[in-house]
């Protein structure tokens, strides 16, 4: 029997912020997360830059985002504090940046931020709760989804009412109430968990999270691009006035945000491969029409549909791999591992739009990124090990 005053390996590796202060902190990660696509246009305004130097500033976000879920804690409390007050900084100086080199370079750290709140809240959340683990990883993400929503939402009402930067200082300072709410008020439900067998002993074997790595690498890629770069393809294709292009990124957000929802409940009575599968192989086929549309009502379903599509996919493959039990830190990595396809395929559509001269060839980016994650998908993803 552990002695009262000692915190045991188990009880590390769920305390924390209490699910309402985890639930607001993945809201404003979403918000921050999906931030440069709303504002993108605006950006690229106002900095005068090319769509290959904005793919820069969303790959300076990502690739902070892959190294702050990589630097998880084992005491995964301490990476949410940390994520909320470095995102903080992050976006309070971005705020301030007036050009691409700065602007790069602080969100770098809101994405170095981000990747560790991001990170160490979807771990808690996976361990509290054993049972029905994809569903209560569909439900907080539920609200990682809502702030996704809310940033399109926000950007098409405040940009043409109000400065760009004082939205985003009174942005950044939401995180910090955000990480001292939930520093004040600790979970009671994982100061009370039992001991359980140690988290961080039988590990699965490398080739089982090396798969895992390479289907959230190349869904954080896809995900990113979609949310990246559809309101800039909305303004420049569409033939009708969509909200100044937030119309489609927001009624896709919408749409995710929806499904995870609907997916907390369908995940209670499918199992998480088979609905992983069933989102990658409509999202394939909404992306493809997405892609050969300029109708505005068209692109408006097709982002809904997209949307629901794929809500299923990112809590179906965590919760698989939460199953396996990592260690924090080897969860972390495959988590940030998405990050770092956000950071890569974005740019690698930004660049092939340069040089094609049109966004609607550099669609062929996340088409691919589907199509090569439905075949993945394909092959079982349960740990043979004995439990």
């Amino acid at each position: 029997m552990s002695h009262p005053h000692t915190r045991s390996p188990q009880h590390d590796s769920v305390a924390g912020p209490s699910v309402v202060w985890l639930a607001t902190g993945l809201l404003l990660a979403g918000l921050g997360t999906v931030l440069l696509g709303p504002i993108m246009p605006t950006l690229l305004h106002d900095w005068r830059l090319t769509d290959q130097q904005g793919g820069l500033l969303l790959a300076s976000k990502f690739v902070g985002a892959f190294l702050g879920g990589v630097s998880v804690p084992r005491r995964l409390r301490l990476g949410v504090l940390a994520g909320a007050i470095l995102s903080c900084i992050g976006f309070a100086a971005f705020a301030l940046s007036t050009g691409l080199l700065s602007g790069a370079a602080w969100l770098f750290v809101s994405g170095f931020g981000l990747g560790q709140l991001i990170a160490s809240s979807n771990i808690v959340v996976g361990r509290r709760f054993t049972s029905h683990t994809g569903s209560a990883l569909s439900l907080v993400n539920f609200f990682w989804s809502l702030g996704a929503v809310l940033c399109g939402l926000i950007a098409a009402a405040v940009l043409p009412r109000f400065q760009l930067r004082q939205a985003l200082l009174s942005f950044a300072a939401m995180f910090l109430l955000t990480g001292i709410g939930g520093l004040m008020q600790p979970s009671k439900e994982a100061a009370a968990a039992p001991d359980l067998s140690p988290i961080d002993s039988a590990q699965p074997p490398p080739q089982f999270l090396l798969r895992f790595g390479l289907l959230l690498f190349l869904y954080g890629g896809l995900e990113t691009c979609i949310t990246g770069w559809l309101t800039t393809y909305t303004v420049r294709f569409s033939d009708t006035h969509l909200l100044g292009g937030q119309s489609a990124i927001v009624l896709l957000w919408s749409a995710l945000t929806a499904g995870r929802a609907l997916s907390s409940a369908a995940l209670r009575i499918i199992p998480e491969p088979t609905l992983q599968r069933l989102g990658m192989a409509l999202s394939t086929l909404w992306i493809a029409a997405l892609a050969t549309t300029s109708h505005g009502p068209l692109l408006s379903l097709y982002s809904v549909l997209l949307g629901l599509s794929l809500a299923p996919f990112f809590p179906t493959t965590f919760a698989l791999l939460i199953e396996s039990r990592p260690t924090a830190r080897a969860a972390g990595l495959l988590l940030a591992v998405s990050g770092l396809g956000a950071a890569l395929f974005p740019w690698m559509m930004g660049f092939l739009s340069t040089q094609s001269g049109s966004l609607r060839v550099a669609m062929i980016v996340p088409l691919a990124l589907a199509l090569i994650l439905l075949l993945l998908s394909a092959v079982p993803t349960r740990n043979s090990q004995p439990g």
